[in-house]
């Protein structure tokens, strides 16, 4: 197959990886600093 790449199935598994990836950076920039967690140092343990 194209690229060296012995099967389709090994082609959709890369470009999945890559899409999740893709998806997991914009869902980080967009809520990098949106306050939902305590910055006070405390991990919430008693």
């Amino acid at each position: 197959m194209m690229l060296g790449l012995g099967d389709a199935s090994i082609l959709a598994a890369i470009l999945g990886c890559l899409g999740v990836t893709l998806l997991c950076v914009i869902y980080g920039v967009l809520h990098w600093n949106c306050g939902a967690g305590s910055d006070d140092g405390k991990d919430g343990r008693p």
